[in-house]
């Protein structure tokens, strides 16, 4: 059995989370450079086995696609290409960033490392992941 791999893409940083080998919990791995998201994904292949990997789909509350889905759509279809044999689902992500805010709140954290963008982007990807794996319960 493989990892489930989740993509929170942005369009400056990718925050990305994984799965135990059990595909249980949700863990926040790195947070990675637009321009270095196909490298670090074939990297991360090569070394981990994946069963899955989960995009975030940006939705607004009238289950619309929102704005931001023109900067996704070009890196889908990349990864398509870069990973066919990949399996791929996109999983709506509305929340996430708000509720990543929040566990930063509820953990304790200080006003100066909630700002840091790039730690926001890695809790999004493991609550979208999290939110993944409930779903298939």
């Amino acid at each position: 059995m493989g990892r489930v791999l989740a993509i929170d893409y942005g369009q400056k940083r990718v925050g990305i989370a994984v799965t135990d080998i059990l595909q249980i919990t949700a863990n926040g791995l790195t947070t990675v450079p637009v321009a270095q998201i196909f490298d670090f994904l074939t990297n991360y292949f090569a070394t981990e086995p994946v069963d899955t990997v989960v995009i975030g789909l940006p939705k607004q509350m009238n289950n619309q696609l929102s704005d931001s889905m023109r900067f996704i759509t070009p890196f889908v279809n990349g990864f398509k290409k870069h990973f066919p044999d990949t399996p791929m689902v996109m999983y709506d992500e509305r929340f996430t960033s708000m509720l990543a805010h929040q566990a930063m709140i509820d953990g304790g954290l200080k006003k100066k490392e909630r700002q840091n963008k790039a730690l926001v982007d890695q809790i999004s990807a493991t609550i979208l992941l999290q939110s993944y794996l409930e779903s298939k319960r």
